[in-house]
């Protein structure tokens, strides 16, 4: 009986996945133009899929999302990696975030759902905050998540997987290749992976990489050792 069903579905396309749609307007066209022409074909094809795992996790879990600002946020997640966005001491999560912000002004976007966007590609590296976010926050990171570390593999199915991989292509070597084209787009700004997790990047393709230490912050700041802390005289004046 499953080979009969097989035949009658020879090729389960992301159309028979309800939610998994690349939103279809003059917005979304245009951003799938301006990424496509600035991004690397690796870093295109994995931002369509963590807008594709990020719209089937919002369907898993029974959030609403509107399409066209997910997109927007899967889309510009890491533009900041590419020469065109990429500041010279700005975290290039916050330079992915600003793109998408001025990419949304223009086009007249609520100043809400602009914020909501910068939001969503800010954080898509801080573990354990966006979940409980607005949803399209919330589902970026989950198409981040899905798609870089496998995170949430189990929750979806294989017919959902290969519905993606075979829209956006993800090379055998992806997980070698992202570590690398992270790596390209920060080496320049080091100091931007402090209490980060590209920190991990730098440690990992740089020998000589030195990691900032949250203690050694507080140790060394401008305070004093704490000796020299005031009295309070609590005695009747």
């Amino acid at each position: 009986m499953s080979r009969t069903k097989a035949h009658l579905h020879p090729k389960r396309d992301l159309n028979a996945i309800s939610a998994v749609r690349i939103p279809d307007s003059k917005l979304a066209r245009e951003i799938t133009e301006i990424v496509h022409d600035t991004e690397s074909e690796l870093l295109f094809n994995h931002s369509s899929r963590v807008y594709l795992f990020g719209a089937l996790a919002g369907e898993h879990r029974g959030l609403k999302f509107d399409p066209e600002l997910l997109y927007t946020g899967a889309m510009f997640h890491d533009m900041g990696l590419t020469k065109a966005h990429s500041s010279a001491d700005e975290r290039f999560e916050v330079d992915g975030a600003n793109a998408a912000r001025d990419f949304l002004k223009r086009h007249g976007i609520a100043r809400a759902d602009v914020d909501t966007v910068w939001t969503a590609i800010a954080l898509h590296t801080t573990p354990g905050i966006p979940q409980y976010m607005h949803p399209v926050v919330a589902l970026v990171t989950a198409g981040v998540e899905m798609d870089v570390l496998g995170l949430t593999y189990p929750e979806y199915s294989d017919a959902e997987r290969e519905a993606v991989v075979k829209a956006h292509p993800r090379p055998a070597a992806f997980k070698e290749e992202i570590i690398q084209a992270f790596y390209d787009g920060i080496k320049h700004r080091p100091e931007t992976t402090f209490g980060n997790v590209k920190a991990d990047v730098l440690a990992d393709k740089d020998p000589q990489f030195q990691r900032g230490n949250f203690c050694s912050v507080i140790r060394c700041s401008a305070w004093g050792s704490g000796a020299h802390h005031h009295h309070h005289d609590h005695a009747a004046a």
